[in-house]
């Protein structure tokens, strides 16, 4: 029987603080200086994040996208619509998502209502992938179906180059974008004996900013 211990293993976080007086008076602000230092450090896709869904019984899923777009009002990510993260997010149309930046003692989680984008945003996105990409998009549906194995699935592949060779690669109609408009953020940085600094901001009725400290 498989058995780990890990209550013995402690680390202290070092690298830094989190104060009032620090942090941008807009959360976007402040999101985007500490995804710029993560970037600058040349972590390994910064900008993956962890996306958090539930289904229509409430039971929660988490799996890692990537980031492809950050405005003030929006965050973008891509899928196949027929998956897991997207039958979750048609029956609850909410979603959290998680930056850790391990190396920078950071994390971040932003969390708000999603909807898909516009058909021609996704468009325009799915244009600048590579071909490859682009053709998995059609090899790998329905996203999270089962399938008999890895030769099975790299069969899939191939009849898609085939069915595509010489031609440019359309969107498949069940593939796109969704923004997450954020409505809470809270910034995590790690601080010895585990007293980590947590600041929250919430998004009020006429779209200002409250802050406040969350404790530990």
């Amino acid at each position: 029987m498989v058995n780990r211990d890990f209550s013995h293993q402690r680390e202290s976080y070092q690298r830094g603080e989190l104060t009032e007086s620090q942090v941008a008076t807009a959360p976007d602000v402040q999101f985007a200086q500490w995804l710029d230092e993560a970037i600058a450090a040349k972590l390994l896709e910064p900008y993956a994040m962890q996306l958090a869904t539930a289904n229509s019984l409430g039971q929660p899923s988490v799996r890692t996208v990537l980031l492809r777009e950050y405005t003030a009002d929006l965050l973008t990510f891509y899928t196949n619509y027929d998956s897991a993260k997207g039958r979750d997010l048609a029956a609850q149309p909410y979603a959290e998502v998680l930056f850790y930046w391990a190396a920078l003692e950071r994390q971040v989680r932003i969390r708000g209502p999603v909807t898909p984008l516009p058909a021609a945003q996704s468009d325009a996105y799915f244009a600048k992938r590579p071909r490859d990409s682009q053709l998995a998009a059609h090899a790998s549906a329905p996203q999270s179906g089962e399938i008999a194995d890895r030769e099975a699935f790299e069969q899939r592949f191939k009849q898609v180059q085939m069915q595509f060779e010489g031609d440019t690669v359309p969107r498949p109609a069940n593939w796109g974008g969704y923004g997450l408009r954020p409505m809470r953020y809270e910034f995590w940085q790690g601080r010895p004996n585990r007293l980590h600094d947590r600041l929250c901001y919430e998004r009020q009725d006429d779209n200002s900013w409250r802050l406040s400290r969350l404790m530990a």
